[in-house]
């Protein structure tokens, strides 16, 4: 199994005067980490995805202004959010056996706010690559079809992402 994952950092591309400060207390996670963690949780999550060779996944870490932008547009939330996710698949699109095997199945996009990322992993005493990764994992739950309407969906779901970054090193305390 192999994802494709494309990363727009385009968090790094906006001016020096982001409310967060990239420097000693930030991490930048290199692209090729992400794509194994990526790789390693679809190895997990194999049984709740469709069949495929490859993958393919967008990830976009924004600010709290663009993040805001798209919450309001497909929201209909006029505020910033941690992490927004946009998947490709629907329940019943049909797939043919050539498609299958001729191109890497698209998935979806996940996008994440640094800046609120970098707020809740100070809430939470976490660094901020852990929170970025818990966001990111919580995105491709999204992508997969998870969802949490009510406390126990979500319960199962932060189950999930647990043990998603406990596969990668991660260790995260719900208690």
């Amino acid at each position: 199994m192999r994802v494709e994952l494309y990363v727009e950092e385009y968090f790094y591309e906006l001016s020096p005067t982001t409310s967060v400060k990239i420097g000693d207390t930030y991490a930048r996670i290199p692209p090729e980490t992400w794509e194994n963690w990526f790789n390693r949780w679809l190895e997990i999550l194999d049984p709740h995805i469709p069949p495929a060779p490859s993958y393919e996944i967008g990830l976009r870490l924004t600010d709290d202004s663009q993040i805001q932008k798209l919450n309001a547009q497909y929201r209909q939330q006029n505020k910033p959010t941690d992490v927004l996710a946009f998947a490709a698949l629907e329940v019943d699109f049909p797939q043919t056996k050539e498609m299958l095997a001729s191109v890497p199945l698209y998935l979806g996009d996940i996008i994440v706010s640094v800046d609120t990322a970098q707020r809740q992993a100070q809430q939470q005493e976490y660094s901020l690559p852990t929170e970025l990764a818990w966001l990111a994992a919580h995105g491709l739950l999204h992508l997969l079809g998870w969802d949490h309407p009510d406390e126990e969906s979500l319960g199962r779901m932060l189950e999930q992402q647990v043990r998603l970054l406990n596969a990668i090193g991660i260790a995260i305390d719900m208690g």
